[in-house]
């Protein structure tokens, strides 16, 4: 059984900042990617940041240098540093992560339950 449990959403005036964790626990043999998505209400789910295990990254375009994604390998942990939030980052942000397990050595999505993050003055 694996889980992945997101804290740090909230409210946040525009142009102010979040930080958001996440954390996989269970039987994980080893993680490869680990990422943000998130999905705004009558939206698509999108890619918003993603890290490999070796550390590349990869950012959704309306993020590039305002995001910041990190992950600490020994404890299974993905961060995401969001600045200079607009109001159109409202979503509900998802944690992903492709992993294996003991029980399963094959590669497999698991995602989180998801953080509401409103940007609103």
């Amino acid at each position: 059984q694996v889980q992945l449990v997101e804290s740090g959403g909230g409210l946040v005036q525009p142009g102010g900042s979040l930080r958001l964790s996440c954390a996989a626990s269970g039987s994980i043999f080893s993680i490869n990617a680990m990422g943000w998505y998130r999905q705004a209400p009558g939206k698509q789910r999108e890619m918003v940041a993603v890290i490999t295990s070796s550390g590349s990254t990869n950012y959704g375009d309306s993020v590039k240098g305002r995001f910041t994604i990190s992950r600490d390998n020994a404890k299974n942990t993905v961060v995401l540093q969001m600045n200079s939030l607009k109001p159109e980052d409202t979503a509900v942000y998802y944690c992903n992560a492709d992993l294996r397990t003991y029980s399963d050595l094959g590669l497999h999505d698991y995602w989180g339950q998801g953080t509401q993050v409103t940007v609103s003055s």
